[in-house]
């Protein structure tokens, strides 16, 4: 134990004699900033080898999205330094701004400058641009679409995840990407998985990401390398690391059911350490069962192969895709001259 200016004690990293930034209670180790970052990184490598494979003597793009937060920044800066000075892969970042005054246009300049320094190619797209209504906009409307239709989504966060999607698939094509890569933490993946159970949403759970066995015809499979990594390392990695974030959260965020499961999550954590873990493993276990009765012959789980939307041309595992769906809700109309 190290004593600091003689008030309380930190503990020593259990891999050198340096005061630690982070006691792990799923797995008990006491880390200091340097190897806590090795820590970060070896999980990052892991499950980017086990998420895909790159074809020697082909050219790879991978498209990041990232959005000027830590996750984001943390994952295209380990793209970079793990991948980058391979001459078979062509990393590129992108952002999606869904229009929120205060919040996206300082996470931008981030995203941008965090590109700038890491060398790396960057893309941006508006919900405008996909005819879609900046998101300040559809809060505002919000009460006259309740009002009109008792059953439809009542918070921001619903038409914006549809709306991101489409702006993610929408940047990827347009660098040509071969897989697109996500930032999503073991703590969001955590809550996906616990609001899929709590929903008896069997389907989300087999669709949730990575895609390394069931990739889509016509959409870039999307791999997810910080998934096992917690969202607090990812913190600290990103200041040990002095990458450009925006620290802000959305303010359209609060009350979305997400943050309750993000709280549910959180104490069920700090009760029972690993629980995180668990959940996100049994998604896994989960996908692993379907491969294994698909393997057999078996078609109970076989998801719907996805078809273009009847009216954008997107794809969609219905008749309609969800963002058209929202556009309907809004009173926006689709140009069909859109490319």
């Amino acid at each position: 134990m190290n004593g600091v200016n003689g008030m309380f004690d930190v503990p020593s990293c259990d891999s050198c004699e340096h005061a630690a930034v982070i006691v792990q209670n799923y797995s008990g180790r006491v880390l200091c900033n340097k190897h806590l970052a090795k820590s970060v990184r070896k999980k990052i490598s892991r499950e980017l080898r086990q998420q895909f494979e790159i074809d020697k003597g082909v050219m790879t793009t991978i498209f990041v999205a990232i959005s000027g937060g830590k996750d984001s920044a943390v994952l295209l800066d380990s793209l970079v330094d793990i991948l980058g000075q391979r001459r078979d892969v062509r990393i590129v970042a992108g952002t999606v701004d869904e229009g929120i005054e205060g919040y996206r246009p300082p996470s931008l300049v981030c995203a941008e400058e965090l590109c700038k320094k890491l060398g790396v190619e960057f893309h941006t797209i508006s919900y405008r641009d996909l005819q879609f209504m900046d998101m300040d906009d559809v809060a505002k409307r919000l009460p006259m679409i309740i009002d009109k239709d008792n059953d439809a989504p009542r918070m921001p966060c619903a038409y914006c995840g549809v709306f991101r999607r489409q702006g993610i698939n929408h940047l990827a094509k347009q660098v040509g990407a071969d897989v697109v890569a996500l930032g999503h933490n073991l703590d969001d993946m955590a809550q996906t998985v616990l609001m899929n159970m709590t929903n008896g949403d069997l389907e989300r759970t087999l669709r949730l990401a990575p895609h390394t066995t069931t990739p889509l015809d016509g959409m870039a499979p999307r791999i997810v390398p910080l998934r096992w990594v917690p969202e607090q390392e990812i913190h600290l990695y990103a200041l040990h690391r002095n990458l450009p974030i925006h620290h802000e959260e959305c303010p359209h965020a609060r009350g979305a059911l997400r943050w309750r499961h993000r709280e549910m999550v959180a104490r069920m954590e700090e009760d029972v350490p690993g629980t995180r873990h668990g959940l996100v493993r049994a998604a896994d276990h989960i996908k692993a069962m379907r491969d294994q009765i698909s393997d057999l012959g078996g078609s109970a789980t076989q998801l719907a192969p996805p078809a273009p939307c009847v009216i954008c041309g997107e794809l969609t595992s219905g008749n309609q895709c969800k963002a058209c769906d929202m556009r309907a809700l809004l009173g926006l109309k689709f140009k069909e001259d859109f490319q």
